[in-house]
């Protein structure tokens, strides 16, 4: 069966801050399922983000463009 992830966890696994996984997962960067107020993430999708540095690299751009507004 297949691991699901809190916003929170998911923050801790990829060393970054809650408030940045809740705005990649809006932006569709961070794949995950919204249920009510609350996100719910794969961990086997969140692992393959750090395999694929396209993605990182994407993570990385809307990061900063978001933050430069």
């Amino acid at each position: 069966m297949e691991e699901i992830l809190t916003l929170k966890q998911v923050a801790d696994y990829l060393k970054l801050s809650e408030i940045t996984i809740h705005r990649l997962a809006n932006q569709g960067v961070i794949p995950g399922v919204k249920l009510g107020k609350q996100w719910r993430f794969s961990k086997e999708r969140i692992a393959d983000l750090v395999k694929r540095p396209e993605i990182l690299r994407r993570m990385e751009e809307n990061s900063w463009k978001k933050s430069s507004i």
